[in-house]
């Protein structure tokens, strides 16, 4: 658990803020020199998304999307906005989402809001998206503060909308990261957070194709 290895909560979220404010507003800042795996990401998270929009009679909805976490609007850009009618993206780091409305062009009028905003002190508006989209940031919340998360996303999800989370799995049990001040969980104790947040996982799937020397990426659905 998160408790074990962060000492100092605020301590904890203020060197992850300075962490990113530091960091260029680019794809590859934003993943961390790994820029070259974001169309191998991208096309993973298309397929996956797609088997739930379109699933028959209880589909989920194409209307609005939220990306968490969002940086400098990577996943907006390539993955939600051509699949969604609108967009709200949430980040910790007024900079990106300054960047954000020159990087995302011309479709960027389809994003309606930008909120600048730690994610646990975010609150996604009660029955407004599909998808709430959540890649690469939950190792910056500890576990109360995910699962708080989850739930108040819970409820921001219209009829038949969906919560995804897509992040680092650790081997095993939960590990530190000092230098952007983040923890890494292994997969069960992210599906027991889930669980406690009163969600019931739909589709795991484990992220192909990604170098051999970073943390296996796990996508996770879930209502």
């Amino acid at each position: 658990m998160t408790s074990e290895v962060v000492e100092d909560e605020m301590e904890f979220y203020s060197k992850a803020q300075k962490y990113w404010k530091d960091i260029p507003p680019t794809v590859d800042g934003m993943l961390g020199g790994y820029g070259h795996i974001s169309s191998i990401d991208i096309d993973s998270s298309k397929k996956f998304l797609l088997k739930f929009l379109r699933d028959g009679p209880n589909k989920t909805g194409a209307h609005c999307a939220l990306d968490c976490g969002a940086g400098i609007g990577r996943i907006t850009k390539r993955l939600l906005l051509p699949l969604f009618k609108t967009v709200d993206m949430v980040d910790v780091t007024q900079d990106f989402l300054t960047k954000a409305r020159t990087y995302l062009g011309e479709e960027g009028r389809r994003v309606r809001n930008y909120f600048c905003c730690g994610l646990q002190d975010f609150s996604p508006e009660p029955n407004t998206y599909d998808v709430i989209w959540i890649q690469w940031v939950i190792g910056h919340l500890t576990d109360n503060h995910l699962s708080d998360f989850l739930k108040r996303c819970k409820a921001g999800l219209r009829p038949n909308g969906i919560i995804v989370i897509k992040d680092n799995m650790a081997q095993e049990g939960v590990i530190m990261d000092d230098v952007d001040s983040s923890v890494c969980r292994d997969l069960d104790v992210v599906r027991k957070i889930i669980r406690c947040a009163g969600l019931n996982l739909l589709a795991e799937e484990r992220q192909e194709n990604f170098p051999d020397e970073i943390y296996h990426v796990y996508t996770l659905a879930m209502r």
